[in-house]
């Protein structure tokens, strides 16, 4: 069975860059989300929305008897020692209740991923250096992150560059050859229909309990498409794009008109600079890639011969 295990849908949340403008993550209905999984030969669908259930829960109040929908939540949560440090973890097989106990835990990423652990929660450690901008040194960062004790690794995210799931897919292995092994996990980290399926996780099972059951026990393998630059513009335009449908009418807008409306004068006095997207997603690869060749040359070098040896003591600890 196929599943893109990191999927965003409308209930994602608001876009922290220009605030005042009301832009969402993602204009993508849970209904579609799910609809174009299953176009594209996924056997079971999962909404990971930004701190949130509710798009899954909305799914599955339309839908109570689906049977190949996993409900998932993408938690942001922040490391103790570095507090601007964002951390993404995405718990797959999520309670209401477990969403409600983890809101005042997430200031402490130990906390949360105690919890999810305690929960026999599946989680996995998403994106690993996307949000990571030298905050800690590189190696000291790794540490932390093995520390969480996290059973997963997002060794393939549709958003991020080859350079950077393989960076993270030698981290997985070099965990594992020192005896401390995480599950590979695989996603699209769609905030488009367009991406939705294009990156998954495959496991030999026939049924969501088998496949969960298969996530615990190791047994998976990952494949799609590596985020570059392209990538990144066409999901930035996309949202773009429905966003000014919402204020025309053509999306689902949740405000009222008086918001609707100062929302498009100011999108309108803006609009010379959401052209401006395609210089930041260019920027943004090239500045992951420095950060990249800088993170693999303190974890070891090219290749990371030194890594399994460099990490062990994070490894025995956690």
């Amino acid at each position: 069975m196929k599943a893109d295990l990191h999927c965003h849908s409308y209930y994602s949340g608001y876009a922290k860059l220009l605030p005042a403008l009301r832009a969402r993550d993602c204009y993508s209905r849970p209904e579609d989300v799910y609809r174009v999984a299953k176009a594209r030969g996924m056997d079971l669908v999962c909404l990971t929305d930004h701190d949130t259930l509710d798009g899954g829960l909305a799914f599955l109040n339309a839908h109570p008897d689906a049977a190949d929908f996993i409900l998932g939540e993408e938690i942001e949560c922040r490391l103790p020692d570095a507090p601007g440090l964002r951390v993404h973890l995405g718990a797959l097989g999520m309670t209401e209740r477990a969403h409600r106990d983890l809101q005042p835990l997430r200031d402490n990423a130990f906390d949360v991923a105690e919890y999810l652990r305690a929960q026999s929660i599946f989680f996995s450690v998403n994106h690993l250096f996307l949000l990571y901008r030298d905050e800690l040194p590189a190696e000291r960062y790794v540490r932390e992150m093995i520390a969480l004790g996290s059973p997963g690794l997002e060794v393939h995210n549709g958003a991020a560059s080859r350079a950077h799931n393989a960076l993270v897919a030698a981290i997985a292995d070099a965990l594992g050859r020192a005896g401390r092994p995480v599950t590979s996990i695989g996603g699209s980290d769609a905030h488009t229909l367009r991406w939705v399926g294009s990156s998954y996780t495959e496991t030999p099972s026939r049924t969501r309990e088998e496949f969960l059951a298969d996530l615990r026990a190791g047994r998976t393998r990952v494949d799609g498409h590596h985020g570059g630059r392209a990538r990144a513009m066409s999901e930035i335009y996309g949202v773009v794009a429905r966003y000014w449908g919402s204020l025309v009418g053509l999306e689902r807008w949740e405000l009222p008109a008086s918001t609707r409306l100062k929302a498009a004068a100011l999108a309108s006095m803006l609009l010379p600079a959401q052209f401006v997207p395609a210089i930041v997603a260019f920027r943004l690869k090239s500045a992951e890639a420095r950060r990249l060749r800088r993170c693999a040359a303190e974890l070891g070098g090219r290749g990371l011969p030194d890594l399994l040896e460099s990490l062990s003591p994070a490894v025995e600890q956690s």
